[in-house]
């Protein structure tokens, strides 16, 4: 119910006479230009809206993806079978909203959006975590940005295994039947080395969790069955992340993204000194331990190095 306006006793004041006609909409010369600078800023901001809808959901799929990865217990070839099947369903999932994002982020538009984009950060992470429990190695970006790609376009074929046109071209009136496009034809999606580099940076946090947890159930350090650089020794997760770790060290920082580089560089020092510090109390204190013991990774440095003395 709208207000009226009143006067100073509190009785609502009347209007005398007609109400006054509306001014006309001045048009001149300019006119056609703002108004195609409104609807480029609409059609921003409903795009803008999309992106962020399906980069939520991807998040949230790449995280049950790794909720499911970390009931692994031990690095082998093949994941169980029930882990697998819920990893092939939730990208599934992720593969048809990569199809729906894709012709959102074509050409300049990939990184206008890119704040928008930390989705592709958490589906490198899940990828890669998984990558890692069945090889112990760290995928490439050349070798990931393709699986990327075969997502998100898989994404966009039916069940009958036609390929959708545009979404825009199913709300209006029927047209004449077109050739049907190919995979080929569809807009992909490419990580950039942004994507991979921050999302191999949160691994390294999942690498921690994975090792805490198989190692306070199996009593023994997470390993696969390549050797390491001792001999007939295999690798164990101490020294992936002791790699992985000095390579970011090595990595040059370009100054437009200093401020989150060194950020997230110090959870990973912080995730890799965990897993030392998990690593040598069961070899120097091991045999002190009851079974399936593991050290309390919430404390400080100092309080890790008052421990191990």
């Amino acid at each position: 119910m709208s207000g009226s306006k009143r006067d100073w006793s509190g009785n609502a004041k009347r209007r005398d006479g007609p109400k006054p006609a509306q001014k006309q909409v001045v048009r001149n010369a300019y006119t056609p230009m703002f108004e195609l600078l409104r609807n480029e800023l609409d059609e921003h901001h409903d795009r803008r809206e999309r992106i962020v809808k399906a980069s939520r959901d991807i998040t949230a799929l790449s995280k049950k993806i790794i909720f499911s990865l970390q009931r692994v217990r031990k690095i082998e070839s093949q994941l169980p079978a029930n882990i697998q099947a819920e990893v092939d369903s939730r990208l599934a999932e992720i593969s048809k909203l990569l199809a729906t994002l894709a012709p959102e982020i074509q050409g300049i538009n990939r990184y206008r959006y890119s704040r928008n984009l930390m989705c592709l950060e958490e589906l490198v992470e899940a990828l890669t975590f998984a990558h890692y429990l069945k090889t112990q190695t760290l995928i490439s970006h050349a070798e990931l940005s393709p699986i990327v790609e075969d997502l998100t376009q898989k994404g966009a074929v039916t069940r009958d295994g036609e390929v959708m046109g545009d979404a825009s071209d199913t709300a209006g009136n029927a047209a004449e039947p077109a050739e049907a496009p190919t995979t080929e034809d569809l807009p992909t999606i490419s990580l950039t080395e942004d994507d991979y580099l921050y999302g191999v940076f949160d691994l390294t946090g999942e690498m921690m969790r994975f090792a805490t947890t198989s190692t306070a159930l199996t009593g023994s350090m997470a390993s696969g069955q390549a050797a390491g650089a001792g001999g007939d020794e295999p690798r164990t997760i101490v020294q992936d992340m002791h790699e992985l770790g000095t390579f970011f060290e090595m990595l040059p920082v370009g100054p437009e993204s200093r401020f989150q580089w060194y950020k997230k560089l110090e959870v990973t020092r912080q995730s890799v000194r965990k897993v030392e510090t998990l690593g040598y109390d069961r070899i120097v204190r091991g045999s002190e331990r009851p079974e399936g013991w593991v050290p309390d990774l919430s404390t400080g440095d100092q309080g890790q190095r008052d421990e191990l003395e």
